[in-house]
């Protein structure tokens, strides 16, 4: 263990298990470690870094923005706040929006966005229906929010107006729908949970129930939008408009940043019924605008799609080599690799070892995340690698 790794250990909270890595550099892809030790990137800062690390564009929305104005209240206007809201509005479904910060907090707003609706428009409406296997952040209500309930039973008890329930049944929710329910709240696919797909229907049966119960659907696309399955935002790969949508992670590129984005009929805030200090701050904003311009100007999402496609054939092929792999999913550029067995974490350490960052999203998964810029020979470079290490595990 280094001199960093025993000032981490003396100072923070244990609460992340890392890696014994100490990242210093990145460019594209890669990522260098302080003793120099180059890596391939499919974590991308848990898929946060859309355009990989140190993209020029950022780099220099950064360096422009930064020598002009970094914050400034919500009491006033910024220029670089009012250019991202409306390429986000011009590109989407939506119609109105709110900056935050965090993945947390746009779920956290949209929750109350709902809330706020069902005073006004559905008798008192509070209840938001969740899926078993969801994330949606990790303050007290969110967590009571995710379907989780190894995450839930530390902090017992949870906040009320929330009701866990099967992912992929139509049924579940309609037997858990009452005069309280005011919205359903879903991830297009879960990334946390696993890299869980939706049945075809699925979402669009969902979509109908709310519309005959007047519910509002929300889409937490924190995971899934700009670009990370393979379209801009993953409700338009399933062909389900939301009523509300939450964004983070690669909005920013890797700067923090995020938004909940509404439909004309949601969007029923009224003044200082919501606010935040950060929220929609130029430089945040300055850089989120550069790149969503670049995704949308040079079609990362569908780079995103024809990676993701190689890196699937990729891992169907060791599937064909390794029985002990029982599946292989995902959309775009966000896919797990599933075992029979718990082997994620020493599958992790070895690929450490061997120069590849993955996520160990479940004891026999792994997730793979990557950069919505990496190249056919970076996406092959990573399953050969992953080919190697499990060759190790499977060995007697």
């Amino acid at each position: 263990m280094n001199d960093w790794m025993e000032l981490e250990k003396k100072y923070f909270l244990n609460t992340i298990k890392r890696s014994p890595a100490v990242m210093v550099r990145g460019e594209g892809a890669w990522v260098w470690d302080d003793q120099g030790k180059k890596y391939l990137d499919f974590v991308a800062g848990w898929a946060v870094n859309c355009l990989g690390h140190c993209h020029p564009v950022m780099v220099e929305a950064i360096k422009e923005q930064a020598a002009q104005l970094i914050q400034v209240s919500n009491q006033y206007y910024s220029i670089p706040q009012i250019q991202l809201a409306q390429l986000l509005m011009e590109n989407s479904c939506l119609d109105k929006l709110f900056f935050c910060n965090s993945g947390a907090e746009a779920n956290e707003g949209a929750i109350k966005l709902a809330r706020r609706y069902g005073k006004l428009h559905g008798n008192g409406a509070y209840e938001v229906i969740t899926a078993l296997k969801s994330f949606h952040g990790r303050t007290l209500a969110m967590t009571a929010a995710t379907g989780q309930p190894n995450f839930q039973e530390p902090y017992t008890p949870m906040p009320q107006g929330f009701v866990n329930v099967e992912f992929n049944s139509i049924e579940a929710i309609k037997l858990a729908t009452t005069p309280q329910t005011v919205a359903v709240m879903l991830e297009p696919v879960q990334g946390e949970g696993g890299v869980n797909i939706p049945d075809r229907g699925y979402l669009e049966a969902v979509r109908r129930w709310c519309d005959e119960q007047n519910l509002l659907l929300i889409f937490d696309e924190v995971q899934t939008g700009i670009g990370r399955l393979g379209t801009l935002f993953g409700y338009q790969l399933f062909g389900v408009e939301p009523d509300i949508m939450t964004l983070a992670k690669g909005l920013g590129g890797g700067v923090p940043i995020a938004a909940f984005l509404a439909k004309e009929r949601a969007a029923v805030f009224a003044p200082r019924e919501h606010g935040s200090t950060y929220g929609g701050q130029p430089l945040a904003c300055a850089v989120a605008y550069a790149v969503m311009k670049y995704v949308i100007e040079h079609d990362i999402p569908g780079n995103a799609r024809r990676r993701g496609q190689e890196l699937m054939a990729g891992l169907n092929a060791l599937r064909g080599q390794f029985p002990f792999i029982t599946d292989v999913r995902g959309r775009g550029l966000l896919v797990a690799l599933e075992f029979d067995r718990e082997i994620s974490q020493p599958a992790v350490g070895l690929c450490l070892e061997e120069g590849l960052l993955l996520n160990p999203v479940k004891p026999n998964a792994l997730r793979f995340m990557p950069p919505l810029i990496v190249t056919s020979e970076e996406v092959a470079q990573a399953v050969a690698i992953v080919g190697r290490v499990l060759g190790q595990i499977g060995q007697p």
